[in-house]
């Protein structure tokens, strides 16, 4: 028996994958429309610092407060700064700050729960243990206590929801691998001398990246979101700062000046609307038993 006798991965199909996407799409526009407005959003504030025509930290009292014009198209704040050069550099934060969450908080969590699952025995039950006493307490309660300790900053904002994001990827993740570790496929390369960590990293994790998939997307949105929350609290963004919930939170102070929390807020809605039709439109590509 060869070690080509056996793939550790089954075959995957671009053209069916293709004619899966065709198929959403068809069955829900609104995928479209999620990939359009993220793509705009990320252009944006990429290129903020060529497309905004003011800088957003410049201040122009004689400005202050303005209403939508032609020269400030979304307004100016209470020091006479542009709401439209604001948003856009603001995203250049808010948005890398939900990747960043998602990116660390998935691998931190796949990590524990792929050993967790593959391991089993009283490895998985310790490690299950330790992932439910994050799991007990609200994600932005305990957020809100991490950054309070470590202190208002950006950088602790976003550590502080890596450490109450990855929970969710655990425990996914492990049962996930239990489901997968029991296929053949796995035993055809165990039998062959495969390494336990070359079963766990380079068989069995492999074919279970398509719901974790889902829910990174899913989740990116929520990480805007909750990162936009924390700053509206005063525990991330600092009150100068061009930043999306804490720009919505100065707004709130002028409510009367409408612009200064409605642009901001709804940069905020529309990107994690747009997030949250995408990874719909993701769970129907991967998961058969959405599609009729």
């Amino acid at each position: 028996m060869t070690s080509s006798t056996f793939s550790s991965t089954p075959v995957f199909d671009w053209r069916d994958r293709a004619n899966k996407v065709g198929f959403v799409l068809r069955r829900n526009p609104l995928v479209l429309i999620g990939v359009v407005i993220t793509i705009i959003w990320v252009l944006a504030t990429l290129f903020a610092y060529q497309i905004a025509p003011f800088d957003p930290s410049v201040q122009n009292i004689n400005d202050r407060l303005q209403a939508p014009s032609q020269t400030h198209p979304w307004g100016t704040d209470e020091l006479g700064r542009d709401i439209f050069s604001r948003v856009l550099h603001g995203g250049r934060i808010t948005i890398v700050a939900g990747i960043a969450v998602i990116v660390f908080g998935s691998l931190l969590g796949s990590l524990i729960g792929s050993i967790s699952g593959f391991l089993g025995g009283n490895w998985d039950e310790l490690m299950m243990r330790f992932t439910e006493l994050f799991l007990a307490f609200p994600t932005i309660i305990l957020a809100m206590a991490i950054t309070a300790a470590l202190g208002p900053d950006l950088r602790n904002a976003v550590l502080a929801l890596v450490i109450v994001w990855w929970p969710s990827y655990a425990r996914l993740m492990r049962g996930l691998v239990i489901s997968a570790k029991t296929n053949q496929y796995v035993d055809a390369v165990e039998s062959l001398g495969a390494t336990r960590p070359y079963i766990l990293f380079r068989t069995i994790v492999p074919n279970c990246l398509s719901p974790m998939l889902v829910l990174t997307t899913l989740d990116i949105g929520n990480a805007i979101l909750t990162f936009a929350g924390l700053s509206f609290l005063g525990l991330g963004a600092e009150p100068t700062t061009a930043e999306w919930g804490r720009m919505v939170a100065v707004g709130i102070d002028f409510f009367d000046q409408w612009w200064m929390w409605l642009f901001p807020g709804l940069a905020i809605a529309t990107l994690v609307m747009a997030l949250n039709f995408i990874g719909d439109g993701l769970r129907d590509i991967f998961d058969p038993r959405t599609r009729k």
